[in-house]
């Protein structure tokens, strides 16, 4: 009598359609084209991700020659492109700068502007040497991308921007950080002009532009009515001179709830600018910022003065949870911000600041001391403080 064996279950064939496609999304691509060979079911599924991720780290480890990364890094792309039958929703590439694929990426730009459902575009280029980033070429943007229409998302990393005559704008984007890149001042606000829909706008980076180069905060918030996360950073960024004088800007901020500023207090009117910034923002829930040291002595008013100056008592930061500061040199500017906003915002559950090198024990002893102490009006009294260095 001949023994059957029961039949093996192959389970990986049976596992529903959408979660093939989930775990497709959620491994490197180089792996999501080794499943052609689990099963009949799984040889084609890749060729229908919706999501194509791509990043040159993972050829390191392959080979020490440029040359051959660069070979298979732009092989592996065109060989996923070509084959692949479905919509691409989400595209993402991030390449070291010593790649330089920047011919094959507007190839590949050119390839997704026939299609008319991308969703999501992120473009990273990154060093094992931050400041190589800062004098590397940057590349210029293909104008076939800003034909793009559908876009929601957009990531861009090290590039020039340059918007075409013709350019209309992303009339359906929702998010977009630009981080070190090249924009002159007029291209920034045609391009924010022709995004109504922005909720989340992050400008970040270390480029140096001349002060008539530079957007004022005015000038921004026109042009984001909707925004609900921000995040600036001071090399594009203009104080403006009438700071002192300007109590909150012109156009609220209604819908703002997360502000990364990037600010000194030790210039004149650094204190005023971010209060009016703040002032402006009347629903926030969380405040970041990072604190710049520009070498001199903060010089004009006293702090006192300069908040008695100015009618304060409207304002408060009804929802404001999270207040977090980073390189703070403790001196009397950045002493009364930090007291002004636990005076004006009755939820804070937490105070979080990171001290810079230069503050001694002493001072930090001090500091927190002071913060301590119930000489001064505290609207949240669980508010948590942390002091880091």
């Amino acid at each position: 009598m001949v023994e059957v064996q029961p039949q093996i279950l192959d389970r990986i064939s049976t596992l529903p359609q959408d979660t093939i496609e989930k775990i497709l999304t959620i491994i490197p691509i180089q792996d999501a084209l080794r499943t052609s060979i689990l099963s009949k079911k799984w040889r084609h599924c890749w060729k229908g991700m919706p999501k194509l991720v791509f990043d040159d780290k993972y050829l390191n480890r392959s080979s020490n020659s440029k040359k051959i990364k660069k070979y298979k890094f732009v092989n592996a792309i065109f060989h996923v492109l070509l084959l692949h039958n479905g919509p691409i929703l989400e595209f993402s590439i991030s390449i070291n700068i010593d790649t330089e694929i920047y011919d094959e990426i507007d190839q590949i730009i050119l390839h997704l502007s026939k299609s008319k459902k991308i969703k999501k575009f992120i473009f990273k280029s990154w060093s094992n040497d931050n400041i190589e980033l800062f004098f590397f070429k940057r590349h210029k943007l293909p104008s076939v991308f800003f034909s793009l229409q559908g876009l929601e998302h957009i990531h861009l990393t090290h590039c020039v921007i340059e918007l075409p005559l013709t350019s209309d704008g992303f009339i359906m984007l929702r998010s977009l950080c630009l981080c070190d890149v090249n924009i002159t001042k007029k291209t920034l606000l045609q391009l924010l002009t022709n995004c109504p829909l922005l909720l989340k706008f992050i400008l970040i980076g270390h480029q140096n532009y001349s002060p008539g180069n530079k957007c004022t905060f005015l000038e921004l918030s026109e042009r984001l009515p909707l925004v609900q996360v921000l995040q600036i950073s001071k090399y594009y960024m203009e104080q403006p001179d009438d700071a002192v004088g300007m109590e909150k800007l012109p156009n609220s901020l209604v819908h703002l709830r997360i502000l990364f500023l990037d600010v000194c207090f030790l210039e004149q009117n650094g204190l005023s600018y971010a209060l009016s910034v703040v002032s402006s923002s009347p629903n926030l829930e969380k405040i970041k910022m990072e604190l710049g040291l520009n070498g001199q002595l903060w010089v004009g008013q006293t702090c006192k003065d300069l908040l008695d100056h100015q009618d304060y008592s409207g304002l408060h930061l009804d929802h404001l949870k999270e207040l977090e500061i980073t390189s703070f040199h403790y001196c009397p500017p950045e002493m009364a911000f930090v007291k002004f906003i636990m005076a004006k915002s009755p939820v804070l559950q937490k105070a979080r600041i990171e001290l810079y090198s230069s503050v001694s024990v002493d001072e930090e002893v001090k500091m927190l001391r002071d913060l301590l102490r119930l000489t001064f009006p505290r609207a949240s009294p669980a508010v948590d403080i942390i002091i880091q260095r």
